[in-house]
């Protein structure tokens, strides 16, 4: 169904740095419009030094209904939520906003569910699984929680910032007493490989795990989107494994991201 533009309109940006390569703009619209939603997603370069004013100016534009976030603003956004949910609350971080009834915003983390939804989607099982995570920050902390509340066996986290990964684990095995510990970049005795950092969004980007580790048992799941296949996932193809992609995982988001927005 053609999107007519009206001045009833509603909008729902996507803020990011850079921002060039999100797909929301295109699935998210397209998703809105499906169900029948006059309702467009627009994409905003937004720097990091430039969100505080540019939050303020959403919150005061009426038509403004919903916000998706993307890096790097994850965490910095939560303090413009006046409420969150239990996943957000726990780690701090969200990827999705919308408006409360007094026009406040309430925010969410949908990266988790729509990752895991994309492995399982592509054949990958969680249930039981032993999975090694490369990343701890917002998409990272909410594809933790998802794995483990779908079932995962065991979860290695690694990353670079030793602090966070720390930090991450501390506040998941509070939640999971004995499930998550720390560890290097090597999926050696895994099932699943799941990477959460922006490692792949250039050329020059070294791969998260060596390739030699990677081995036809494994299944990989990546979460950068807008690259086509991105080196991680070519190396994992070449060596056999299953995978699914950042652009799967932006699919899989559409239909809750949708009912969120919408309140449905």
């Amino acid at each position: 169904m053609p999107l007519l533009l009206t001045g009833a309109t509603r909008l729902f940006p996507i803020i990011g740095d850079p921002i060039i390569y999100a797909r929301s703009p295109e699935f998210f619209s397209a998703s809105l419009q499906a169900r029948g939603a006059n309702a467009l997603c627009v994409p905003m370069q937004v720097a990091l030094g430039s969100l505080e004013p540019v939050m303020q100016a959403l919150a005061v534009t009426p038509n403004v209904d919903g916000i998706l976030v993307t890096m790097p603003h994850k965490f910095e956004v939560t303090r413009h939520c006046a409420t969150l949910s239990e996943t957000s609350r726990l780690f701090g971080a969200v990827s999705v906003i919308r408006r409360n009834a007094d026009g406040s915003w309430h925010g969410d983390s949908q990266d988790g569910a729509s990752f895991v939804k994309a492995q399982i989607d592509q054949g990958a099982t969680v249930t039981g699984a032993r999975a090694l995570l490369i990343g701890a920050g917002g998409a990272g902390s909410a594809i933790a929680i998802a794995l483990l509340d779908a079932g995962l066996g065991e979860l290695v986290v690694h990353d670079i910032d030793e602090r966070r990964m720390t930090a991450l684990v501390h506040i998941l095995n509070e939640r999971n007493p004995g499930m998550v510990k720390a560890g290097p970049p090597d999926p050696t005795g895994c099932d699943l490989l799941c990477h959460a950092t922006n490692l792949g969004m250039t050329a020059n980007d070294p791969l998260p795990v060596a390739p030699e580790l990677l081995t036809p048992a494994l299944f990989v799941g990546d979460v950068i989107a807008g690259h086509g296949e991105t080196a991680l996932i070519r190396a994992a193809r070449l060596a056999g494994c299953k995978t699914a992609t950042g652009d799967e995982m932006v699919r899989a988001v559409q239909g809750m991201m949708v009912d969120y927005m919408l309140s449905l």
